[in-house]
């Protein structure tokens, strides 16, 4: 058996969103070190291209494309755009979020609840919904939403984000079932502390830290690079028999 082969992205064409820094662009590295052609997308033009050049000058086939993912519009424009640049859609993941808010859940306002769940929830049920033409005819497709462990517990002070990530997990479970018979898998992952900018509040602050460390199995913060390795089995064929599957990047936090 050729075990490369499994692993391999070649020909593949993957949309991230949220991909100019953190897990996003971890996972578009790893992707397009596996032979994708990646699409890279975040909200400002600038960061992107640099982003996107910085994998070109690896040798790597990348394109950053602007998206505000809480504005519905412009998904549209952002899969058009994708398609227009590659002819097609074979991985997509749904990577980027928001939490504007920190503390009890009745101090949420209604404007920052529906900016979340917009970002959060809507945007990835609708850039499905817009991909399934082109991963319906692709060989391999694969859906990957970006959850969080407080998608499988509420993270204290993370309420209706933690909601959000647990929406996120059951749209996961959703689009599984009902899109099995158009042989496309989805499947989410559900990071702990990844040292990333969204999460610099935690990992920067010595005390937090501490008591996170503590309920680790694995005694550190993880990585993008970590998380994209993940990425990258359930986008690659090694995983063509798992569709519907929540999985932990979180050193042992959950056990």
């Amino acid at each position: 058996m050729d075990l490369s082969s499994v692993f391999s992205l070649d020909g593949k064409v993957a949309l991230i969103t949220g991909a100019s820094k953190g897990i996003g662009f971890g996972i578009a590295e790893v992707f397009a070190a596996a032979g994708a052609k990646v699409v890279i997308s975040s909200r400002k033009q600038d960061a992107l291209d640099e982003k996107a050049n910085q994998l070109k000058s690896q040798g790597y086939e990348a394109t950053g494309i602007a998206c505000n993912v809480g504005n519905m519009p412009e998904l549209t424009q952002l899969v058009e755009k994708a398609v227009e640049k590659y002819g097609t859609i074979d991985i997509l993941v749904n990577n980027a979020a928001v939490n504007p808010v920190f503390g009890p859940v009745h101090e949420t306002s209604l404007e920052a609840f529906d900016k979340i769940m917009n970002v959060n929830v809507k945007a990835p049920f609708e850039l499905c919904r817009l991909c399934f033409p082109y991963l319906r005819r692709s060989s391999g497709a694969s859906v990957i939403n970006i959850s969080s462990i407080g998608g499988l517990s509420p993270e204290s002070g993370l309420g209706i984000y933690s909601v959000s990530k647990a929406a996120l997990i059951s749209l996961t479970k959703v689009y599984a079932k009902e899109w099995g018979e158009a042989k496309i898998r989805v499947n989410a992952i559900c990071p702990g502390l990844i040292e990333t900018k969204f999460s610099e509040a935690l990992w920067s602050n010595d005390k937090i830290m501490g008591s996170i460390i503590k309920k680790l199995a694995i005694k550190r913060s993880g990585t993008s690079e970590e998380v994209g390795l993940m990425a990258l089995f359930l986008a690659a064929s090694a995983s063509s028999y798992t569709t519907g599957g929540i999985f932990t990047a979180d050193g042992g936090f959950t056990i």
